[in-house]
């Protein structure tokens, strides 16, 4: 994988990190219907789950050869 493709991925879960936060978020103080909370905050944990498994494979990974 090249150093392009571990930023976009980098970025991808940083993406993921900011919509789980606004999904805790809304899920805990704006909605008020059960359903619809317990929804939303599965899909933000579940995004959250992916971004650190992303990152961590980012970080060990370790750099490429450059190109």
């Amino acid at each position: 994988m090249s150093s392009m493709d571990k930023m976009w991925m980098s970025f991808y879960a940083m993406g993921f990190m900011v919509i789980s936060m606004g999904l805790i978020y809304a899920s805990r103080h704006k909605v008020n219907n059960r359903v619809i909370k317990f929804v939303m905050a599965l899909i933000a944990y579940i995004l959250l789950i992916v971004s650190f498994f992303i990152l961590v494979y980012l970080v060990f990974n370790g750099p490429t050869g450059g190109q």
